[in-house]
């Protein structure tokens, strides 16, 4: 049994419409799955066109991605390959570097905090309240 293939497949050019139930069925046809996990828009709610699947075993996840990459579901080509392990959440760092690159017309680095009024309304209301 070779390490060298994830059981992780990332499955993209989803259409909006795919559940994850439709997943499950079609992935299930290759071997056991361990993890469907189908994001969402945090605005809309509607998934966001991509997919992750889960297999228990490498070679199941090796015959899916021959089998149904670039197969056609709901009349889109799927593009299924190996997920890349992404080290967790190390993200504060390179998202303060990528705003510090627009740095407003006065010179200071944006900051997507910044432009509300000190005394937010919250602190207004409270001191109404008390009087």
């Amino acid at each position: 049994e070779e390490d060298s293939i994830s059981t992780k497949l990332f499955v993209g050019n989803l259409s909006f419409d795919t559940t994850q139930q439709e997943l499950e069925s079609l992935f299930a046809e290759m071997g056991e799955l361990s993890d469907v996990f189908l994001p969402v828009d945090r605005q809309t709610g509607r998934p966001r066109g991509f997919a992750f699947i889960e297999f228990v075993d490498t070679a199941a996840a090796k015959a899916a991605i021959e089998r149904f990459n670039d197969y056609d579901l709901a009349g889109r080509n799927l593009r299924v390959n190996e997920a890349e392990e992404r080290p967790q959440r190390q993200r504060p760092s390179s998202f303060s570097n990528s705003y510090s690159d627009f740095g407003s017309p006065s010179g200071q680095p944006f900051n997507p905090k910044a432009g509300k009024p000190k005394g937010s309304r919250r602190n207004l209301r409270g001191r109404k309240r008390s009087l």
